[in-house]
């Protein structure tokens, strides 16, 4: 198949580099349409054993790399079918509300990943999980994680009613500290968008918390924010 330029409307996206591609192959065999691998890669040995086994072509096309890729570095592409997921009911979630930014997205979803946490809702509009400069920055989680967008967070809770609920923010009643982090059995863990964070609205959503921080900075990156929230609720 003729491969082009990422389009949002497509059916099938892609993969850029060895080790996403590598993810992708150990994980959603079932969703690759094709490898493509560059004349002077020197371990195609690693990707043919993982897509023997599921009839995947494995084709060396410099010229498709190079047209897909703006990296120099990029020897691996694997191509795969767009899928849906749907959260799982009895895991703990992250939620992330109308995300703008595909770097701080990817690296979010590998930070779940870290941290065992593998269902991310998002609620739209938000960034493309299946972008492949998305897809780069997760280094291939994406393909670990549940991930389901919602029209709005009110349908998010409909689906979702026995997760207990905490949204990060600036104006919060709580301080989120190591003595007083809740341990709920399911947890929904709701961020906003990188620039205007979640509306006054979500202050009335469950319980609403901050990240006890000094006052020579505005705010903390989002990302950094998930990873911290994320930590002191799965240890």
């Amino acid at each position: 198949m003729e491969i082009k330029s990422y389009k949002k409307d497509a059916e099938y996206s892609y993969t850029l580099g060895a080790f996403p591609t590598i993810e992708l192959l150990k994980t959603r065999p079932e969703e690759v349409l094709e490898v493509y691998v560059h004349s002077t890669f020197t371990d195609v040995k690693t990707i043919e054993e993982l897509t023997k086994p599921y009839g995947i072509p494995v084709l060396c096309q410099d010229k498709t790399i190079h047209k897909l890729s703006d990296k120099e570095n990029c020897f691996v592409i694997g191509v795969l079918k767009k899928y849906q997921d749907t959260l799982r009911a009895d895991q703990s979630h992250v939620v992330l509300v109308n995300p703008g930014n595909m770097g701080n997205m990817g690296t979010i979803i590998r930070t779940a990943i870290g941290f065992g946490i593998k269902n991310l809702s998002i609620i739209s509009p938000g960034v493309d999980v299946f972008h492949p400069k998305t897809i780069r920055a997760s280094m291939g989680a994406l393909f670990r994680i549940n991930c389901q967008y919602f029209p709005s967070f009110e349908a998010y809770e409909a689906a979702y009613p026995e997760h207990e609920v905490f949204c990060f923010m600036l104006n919060a009643e709580q301080q989120l500290t190591v003595e007083n982090c809740p341990k709920p059995k399911l947890f929904s863990l709701v961020f906003g968008n990188e620039a205007t964070g979640l509306e006054d609205s979500f202050l009335e959503k469950g319980t609403s918390i901050i990240i006890p921080q000094s006052e020579e900075v505005d705010s903390l990156n989002i990302t950094i924010a998930a990873g911290i929230g994320m930590y002191m609720f799965t240890h």
